[in-house]
């Protein structure tokens, strides 16, 4: 799987365990979903840049 794809899954996830954890008033599902659109937007920020990062190609 590419950087950029396994970045948007990551997003997805979190927004949707935010939702949830939201509705259902569960913060431990809340604050799993923040960090997992945080970490999406990063790996999906460093898999659009093309090159390698860290002096990896892969990094994941």
């Amino acid at each position: 799987m590419e950087t950029r794809q396994i970045g948007f899954a990551m997003i997805v996830i979190g927004l949707i365990l935010l939702i949830i954890g939201l509705l259902v008033g569960v913060s431990l599902l809340t604050t799993v979903g923040g960090v997992l659109i945080v970490v999406g937007a990063v790996l999906w920020i460093l898999g659009a840049t093309g090159r390698a990062v860290g002096g990896r190609k892969h990094y994941f």
